[in-house]
């Protein structure tokens, strides 16, 4: 059985309302690591190996978080 229009319609709102989500959440998470691990000084064009480290550890924590309380929240929905 082929969608609806009003279907497909809702499918892509969906979509849309998804991806500005992400790149939302994808935005909170640059913010956040730059705050916690860049020098201020902007001493060299490349990342250090500290600044390297803490954005590794930094963002890795972030998603596991954001999973962790997308898990919680999913879960009271139900």
């Amino acid at each position: 059985m082929a969608a609806s229009k009003e279907e497909i319609a809702q499918g892509i709102k969906v979509a849309q309302q998804e991806m500005e989500y992400k790149v939302d959440l994808y935005n909170r998470m640059v913010a956040a690591c730059f705050e916690k691990c860049m020098d201020k000084r902007y001493k060299e064009g490349d990342l250090n190996v500290g600044e390297n480290s803490c954005v590794d550890r930094c963002s890795s924590k972030y998603w596991q978080v954001t999973g962790i309380v997308g898990q919680l929240l999913g879960g009271q929905q139900g």
